[in-house]
């Protein structure tokens, strides 16, 4: 009887809990948590997402150069949507009803039941319309957020651009993207993505019946904030990036200026250009259809030639080489040779632009003497202390790419290039093992199988106003609030090549823009030292390209640039000219009345490549060459025998360029001691 007793209390007992447990969880479900009456009540309350603002992008001087407008998504949750009047709907939109039908069935095939974007980007008139009617269409609703907006229309190509996330991005984000969302694509905007978009977040938004929010659920208690992107001030100086923009149009080519102390980039001038507000709003798509369309625009809009462009550097490699003749020790600045007006590479000729007699360094770069610098080449080619003259040369190829040529310096956007800058491995499978320095004797001035970005041209001239190290390019200059600023930003980074070595190489630099025989004579700056090195750069594909190479002042240099311009011929013609009106008007902040008018001459030429049909075949180089045009696309080879071996044919796609020259009274004339040949001023 004991046992059944006791029997009877347990079953009792396990009732009362059982019956304790099923009211409690009916008490936590009905009054003390929110969980399942959300989920109930799903159909009049709904999460929606707040998008923060992107953050704003200033220049060195904090002036905004990118800020956002608002924006609204019309959104449509397609379970929802009950008989309407749709053509109310479209009227006050704006589209028609095929697109209408598109967009609905678009939004049922992603989900019947989750809010989809039915018509993006809508404007504040636009919305301001429609939020007066949106009662009268069941199932939508309206999502906000912000674009960019781009006030001055300038640097497409540094800021880069915004798009609609792809679904390889969605799946890449951790859960943070879902369809609609934007993220940056390129430029800036894609290199500093994730410092620049901020946080989204959420409210809980009550509907009644008639699709009408009435607020936020519990007053907010479970809503989440949006955070806003992080403030970054970019390096760019927003005076000289309009005024290189201005100088570049219509043409093709390049302007990178660096403030050699910090490595910050004050201009990044990639022409042809875009105005970055055409890749914002609804017609982004078709206008980025307009500007890649060939017809229209031939020169490849979206190739940001400052990191991807490849150029043969030229005559403004010289500086470079003659600084590892004086480490080396094969040249002091006293050294000097013989220049009967060309150099003897083997049994053939490489041609100088002058008959220099003896000549040293300084005037040996004051005047671009090709046979002084190939006189160095041979020299460190030929050193004793090498076994053979591949070692000698794979010995110069290190030093040289340690100036940044051959490899990518690691500048702060998406996409750069490296260069070319060979092994003797890719000579030795090229000729068998069977070359030396005069195979290979065109790179002494810069040309042959060696390109160089316009970025790298800049910062190998910023080496040389530091005497001897280069900080890491970069075009943010600080992060946030705080203006946090990455430690790699403040490392020096030294080329081996001992400081005193630089004064010479300057003194010529020096001459080569101040001193009545420099090849740059015609851009001098008043009250201003500036140095620098002009280019006539070979192409293959037609008219020579212009280049300058430089820094100023020469004491305590504040501004290091190089300026490339497609199919212009002289470097002291357009190149030079653009170079100390960028300089002057960033040291100045103002140009001089002669440089005003040479200015306003610049901005009016019109000098665009011609493509034109094969005619006539070009003269004979030294090497083989694989050359590139501006983009690095590779061209038709070149095939010329090394200058060891008689007899030589090569032929070229030659064009020509659209030049509107004519200079009024008070521009300078182009020099006459720059001619194109295979390398020259």
């Amino acid at each position: 009887m004991d046992n059944l007793f006791n029997r009877k209390y347990i079953i009792q007992g396990l009732f009362i809990l059982v019956a304790l447990i099923l009211v409690g969880t009916l008490f936590y479900i009905q009054v003390a948590s929110d969980k399942y009456f959300l989920s109930a009540e799903s159909n009049v309350l709904r999460k929606i997402y707040t998008f923060p603002a992107r953050g704003v992008i200033l220049d060195r001087n904090e002036k905004v150069l990118v800020q956002n407008e608002p924006v609204y998504d019309l959104m449509v949750i397609p379970n929802q949507v009950k008989e309407f009047d749709t053509l109310s709907l479209i009227n006050i939109i704006g589209i028609d009803m095929k697109r209408f039908k598109k967009s609905f069935n678009r939004a049922s095939v992603q989900s019947r039941y989750q809010p989809s974007i039915f018509e993006k980007q809508l404007s504040v008139q636009v919305y301001a319309a429609l939020s007066e009617q949106l009662a009268r269409f069941p199932g939508f609703f309206v999502q906000s957020r912000t674009v960019r907006y781009y006030p001055d229309s300038l640097a497409g190509h540094f800021f880069g651009y915004v798009k609609e996330v792809s679904k390889k991005d969605i799946e890449m984000s951790d859960g943070y993207y879902r369809p609609g969302d934007y993220i940056g694509k390129a430029g800036v905007e894609k290199q500093y993505n994730d410092v620049l978009r901020g946080e989204k977040g959420i409210i809980n938004m009550l509907y009644d019946a008639r699709n009408v929010p009435k607020g936020s659920y519990a007053e907010g208690k479970f809503d989440t904030l949006a955070r806003s992107g992080e403030k970054v001030i970019s390096s760019l100086d927003f005076r000289i990036q309009k005024l290189g923009e201005e100088l570049m149009k219509n043409k093709v080519g390049s302007i990178v200026a660096i403030e050699p102390a910090t490595g910050e980039i004050l201009a990044f001038v990639s022409s042809p250009g875009y105005d970055p507000n055409l890749m914002v709003g609804r017609q982004q798509g078709n206008n980025y259809m307009d500007l890649i369309n060939q017809e229209k625009n031939p020169n490849r809009v979206f190739t940001v030639r400052p990191i991807q462009g490849y150029y043969s550097p030229g005559s403004s490699f010289k500086p470079l080489d003659a600084l590892l003749g004086l480490q080396e020790g094969v040249i002091d600045p006293n050294t000097t040779f013989n220049c009967p007006g060309y150099y003897m590479a083997g049994n053939h000729k490489v041609k100088c632009e002058h008959v220099d007699g003896n000549i040293s360094l300084r005037k040996g770069l004051a005047r671009s003497c090709n046979t002084y610098a190939l006189y160095v080449f041979q020299k460190l080619m030929t050193q004793k202390k090498f076994k053979n003259q591949r070692i000698a040369y794979d010995e110069w190829q290190k030093r040289v790419q340690k100036f940044g040529l051959g490899e990518k310096l690691g500048v702060d956007l998406p996409s750069e290039r490296p260069g070319n800058l060979y092994t003797s491995d890719h000579y030795n499978k090229k000729y068998g093992n069977r070359w030396g320095y005069t195979t290979v004797i065109s790179l002494g001035i810069g040309q042959g199988e060696m390109d160089a970005t316009p970025l790298q041209m800049a910062n190998i001239m910023a080496i040389i106003a530091n005497r001897g190290y280069y900080v890491k390019p970069h075009l943010i200059k600080a992060i946030g609030e705080n203006k946090v600023i990455k430690k790699e930003y403040a490392r020096k980074n030294y080329v081996d090549v001992d400081a005193r070595h630089f004064e010479p190489v300057i003194d010529g630099m020096q001459d080569a823009v101040n001193a009545p025989w420099g090849t740059a004579r015609q851009s001098a700056i008043e009250n201003i030292v500036m140095c620098g090195k002009t280019g006539t750069v070979q192409n293959p594909r037609g008219k020579n390209h212009s280049v300058f190479i430089g820094f100023a002042p020469r004491d305590n240099p504040k501004i290091a640039i190089a300026v490339v311009v497609e199919n212009a011929g002289f470097g002291s013609t357009y190149a030079a000219p653009i170079a100390s009106y960028i300089a002057e008007k960033y040291l100045k902040d103002s140009l001089s009345v002669n440089k005003r008018a040479g200015a306003e001459w610049m901005k009016k030429q019109v000098i665009l490549p011609v493509p034109k049909k094969p005619k006539l075949k070009a003269k004979p180089l030294l090497t083989d060459s694989l050359k590139k045009d501006s983009t690095g696309k590779s061209l038709t080879p070149t095939k010329v025998l090394p200058a060891t071996a008689a007899g030589a044919a090569a032929s070229t796609v030659p064009a020509k360029a659209t030049i509107v020259p004519v200079k009024p009274a008070g521009i300078p004339a182009k020099t006459t001691n720059s001619k194109p040949i295979s390398q020259t001023p």
